[in-house]
């Protein structure tokens, strides 16, 4: 269903306080490199740069390259330094012979994108997170024209529901729930594709006349009780991502990973536990920190709380201070938290939010904290 679009770029804006204005270059920062295919321009500030994200700066002065979104493979960028020291990437044009103006009319499909679009574009397009009731309202698959229990690409379906004659909708299935781990409850459903289809008869739901449509093509076998939203596909992506930092501080936890695995990495979509309700927006930048395991230093010396005895665990369990003294013998240090990753946020409901991870320092799990220092 993904279909790579190589010649859509993500075009992202940074804006911070002028305090942040100063870039640090990684030391091991090379003074050349040749662009590869398969490159982003977050890849290339990523080499250059502890924090990728603010790879507007590293080009903006740059008198060379008008709009960092048609570099192209090939090309040679160099480091170099302004007046007043700031770092910043500028072509080489020694290395090759070709005019800023040439690359922009003769190459213009071939330029990088700033992150790998085709990873999010089914999260922007047709994946959902729905509450159950709203999945309910839904007009939903009664059968087909066979009585095939599982309904593929080329099948008619019927439909409870007046949908729109000629348009195209996805099917979808209710998935698993996302919980909410502080209470329990379901923040929302996953929505899952199944398929899409083409409406050619509207139906007359107070009639009793079902709607049908003839499947275009499907993800997997579909059932009876799926659902139909209209297809989105082909709608304008979001074209720019504005990378801040939220305005207010505030915490909440990785709670699902698209993969379903235990632990991800770098380009994986992750679900976390904030939302519109949060005040978080699309170009959000998390930190992704984890909880460094609880030590009870007594008086056989410093053990990690799950090796430690029974009551050291439950005098752990009510501490809520970094280093409280338990009793005269023993003091448990609830350790800080350290930093295990980046991530960003693409795509907000009411009170939670797809994110792709954009790096990591270690693998990704869920129940790791997102936060802003």
């Amino acid at each position: 269903m993904i279909k790579k679009i190589a010649a859509i770029a993500l075009s992202l804006s940074m804006v911070f306080p002028a305090i942040a204005d100063i870039l640090k270059v990684k030391n091991d920062a090379p003074e050349q490199y040749v662009v590869k295919k398969g490159d982003t321009l977050w890849d290339i500030s990523a080499i250059y740069l502890e924090q990728p994200w603010l790879w507007p700066k590293l080009w903006r002065f740059n008198p060379q390259i008008d709009n960092p979104h048609l570099i192209y493979p090939g090309d040679m960028l160099s480091l170099v330094y302004d007046a007043d020291g700031q770092p910043m990437l500028v072509m080489n044009q020694k290395y090759k012979k070709i005019s800023p103006h040439g690359r922009k009319t003769m190459k213009k499909d071939g330029a990088i994108p700033t992150l790998p679009l085709e990873l999010i574009r089914p999260y922007l397009t047709y994946e959902q997170a729905m509450d159950e009731e709203v999945m309910a309202t839904k007009p939903y698959v009664l059968g087909g024209n066979s009585s095939a229990k599982n309904l593929v690409s080329g099948h008619i379906l019927y439909v409870k529901g007046n949908l729109e004659r000629s348009k195209y909708y996805g099917i979808y299935r209710k998935g698993e729930a996302y919980i909410d781990p502080e209470t329990g409850e379901p923040l929302a459903h996953e929505a899952i594709l199944v398929g899409t289809a083409r409406a050619f008869r509207s139906g007359d739901i107070e009639n009793g006349v079902p709607a049908s449509v003839r499947v275009i093509n499907s993800k997997r076998e579909i059932h009876g009780s799926d659902f139909l939203m209209p297809a989105i596909e082909g709608q304008s992506l979001p074209a720019f991502f504005n990378l801040t930092k939220p305005e207010k501080k505030v915490d909440g936890l990785i709670i699902a990973s698209t993969t379903k695995l235990r632990e991800f990495s770098k380009l994986d979509v992750v679900v976390i536990d904030l939302g519109t309700e949060d005040e978080i927006k699309p170009g959000h930048i998390f930190d992704i920190r984890r909880q460094s395991p609880t030590v009870v230093d007594g008086s056989a010396g410093p053990k990690y709380l799950e090796d430690s005895s029974r009551f050291a665990k439950i005098a752990a369990s009510t501490s809520e201070f970094f280093g409280i003294e338990q009793n005269a013998d023993s003091t448990v240090w609830n350790m800080p938290k350290e930093k295990v990753g980046e991530l960003m946020v693409f795509k907000v409901y009411n009170n939670l939010s797809y994110a792709l991870v954009t790096g990591t320092l270690q693998p990704i799990r869920v129940g790791d904290v997102v936060s802003v220092e």
